[in-house]
Formats: C-alpha cells, structure tokens, sequence
C-alpha cells in the first residue's frame, strides 16, 4: 500500500491494496471503479468504489477504534438528525498486510463549504444549529466518551506549549489571553450529551448552500455541548455567529468555553500539519484568526 504520509507511524494506504481486500473479502465488488478521494483527512484514506459507495480506512492505530463505533452508534443516532449521516454498508477484517477494521459506507454527494464562499451563511449557520440541537437531544444512555469529553482545563499544558511552538506564526499574548479568558468560564453545569466533536470543514457537506450532510464521527460521544460551537469558527463567517449562537440559545460561559475549543485544536491542529499538510494548516491559521479577532 502507499499514499503520502501525514503521521510518523501511519499505514501507507493505495488502489492496489484496497482492491485487493475489497477483492478477498467482498468479491461482489471486485470490479468496481476504485479511486482515491483527496481529502484534508487526517484519520481516514477514503476511496470512492463504484457510484454509490466509500470505503474509508484508518492510517492510524489511533483512529481504528472509530469503525466499530461508527458501525454501533450511527445507526442509533441517524433517525434523529435532520441530515444524512454515513450509513455502515460491511465492515471489513484486519488481513496480513493492513492491521485494522475497515469499513464500506454508501456515497453521500455535496461539498465541503469554503468559508467566505458560502452563499448564504445565515442559512448554514441554522441548519448547523438544527444539527447541533438534534444530536444533543438524542438519548445519553450507554454513550461513549467524546473523543474531546476532558474537561477545557485539562488541554492547558498543550495548548500553552503550542502558543509558545507558534510565537512566530501567531500572536502569542492574544492568543493566551483568549484562553485563559476561556478557562474562566464557568464550566458546563449539567449531564454530559450527545457531541459530533469535530463540525470542521472536512467533515460536513452541502448542497445548494444548505447542509446536507455531516460526516465522520469517529470523535462522536458524549461531552460539553460547548464544544461543537467550535463550528462558528470553522465553519462560518463573523456575520453568521449570531444566528448560530441564537438558534442554540447559548449562554456566554458556553461561548466562551466554544471559543477556547476552537482555539486549542486549531493551534494543536497548525502545530502538527503546517508542514504535512498545506489545507489542513490553512484552515487552522484561519480560524486562530477568527479567535482572536471575532468574539
């Protein structure tokens, strides 16, 4: 297998080897058009198999967890979203030559949005908003921990470390004074709820400017609904904030908690793949940006 790296100890990931574990375990397959979907991805090489389906396969031993949650609990929370989610269709065994669980889901079409080039944001910034309302309001019973459930406190060291690796490319003092304006803010109160954890550009979908899909939610589970408020910063203009945040009805502490999220990702996010991955540090530049400039 091959694929260009973004992690030290990822697996190299090609068509070949992808047909030929389509090829052993699910032959009915076998002579699908196969071809790689160039993504911002970090976790996943994603590859396009016939017209109507995806197959998505861990680089990392990190991410390999995320089939089998996926396979559990998308079924579980898709009825009550208000736009697709992937659907598992199989999923695939560890063989000799790749280590982990894979999967096949069916294709969902649209577009990443591209900040600044969405047609009407206020419209995103509400459909976001249903989606966000959606999946907190779904059953917590037997949830997983969010990939992101820590408490914001216990991202301090990192992030701190990370302002201090980037003193160059941002600016230190207001970036450390944006988070710890967020560590002041009264923690979330209630019960932990249902959170996507990662409504980055890479992971949603639209069409005709509306949302018509959210994908990936190998960082779903349960945590502080703050943290997918990080999507203002990711993916909406300033404009658009206040529609987003009056549509969640959130509080300041709940602002200020999504801001720091935002924030803390976005510079771990610029730290590792500034120079692995141009868009992937692009998109984290911007939204560091957004912080310190949008409240």
């Amino acid at each position: 297998m091959g694929g260009g790296e973004l992690h030290a100890d990822e697996i190299d990931i090609d068509v070949p080897g992808v047909r030929r574990l389509i090829a052993a375990q699910f032959p009915q397959w076998a002579d699908l058009p196969l071809e790689r979907i160039e993504s911002a991805g970090t976790a996943n090489a994603m590859f396009r198999l016939g017209g109507a389906m995806a197959v998505r396969l861990p680089r990392v031993a990190g991410a390999a967890g995320d089939v089998e949650k996926e396979h559990r609990w998308l079924p579980r929370l898709a009825p009550s979203l208000p736009v697709a989610v992937p659907v598992p269709l199989v999923m695939g065994m560890p063989d000799e030559d790749y280590p982990w669980p894979w999967a096949v889901y069916r294709w969902l079409d649209g577009e990443t949005p591209v900040v600044g080039h969405i047609a009407d944001p206020g419209l995103l910034a509400k459909d976001l908003a249903e989606f966000v309302a959606a999946l907190r309001r779904i059953d917590p019973e037997e949830g997983p921990a969010s990939y992101r459930s820590e408490p914001l406190a216990a991202r301090d060291a990192t992030t701190r470390a990370a302002i201090g690796e980037l003193r160059a490319v941002v600016d230190a003092d207001a970036a450390t004074a944006a988070w710890e304006a967020a560590l002041n803010a009264p923690a979330w109160p209630g019960p932990a709820v249902w959170i996507h954890a990662d409504l980055q550009p890479g992971n949603v979908l639209i069409a005709d400017g509306r949302l018509s899909a959210v994908i990936d939610f190998g960082c779903v589970g349960l945590g502080d609904p703050a943290v997918d408020l990080i999507a203002a910063w990711y993916l909406l203009p300033h404009e658009a904030h206040g529609v987003f945040r009056s549509a969640l009805e959130r509080d300041d502490a709940a602002w200020e908690r999504g801001r720091g999220w935002a924030l803390s990702i976005a510079l771990d996010e610029l730290r590792y793949y500034r120079d692995t991955n141009p868009v992937m540090a692009s998109i984290a530049r911007r939204v560091i940006h957004a912080v310190l400039t949008c409240t």
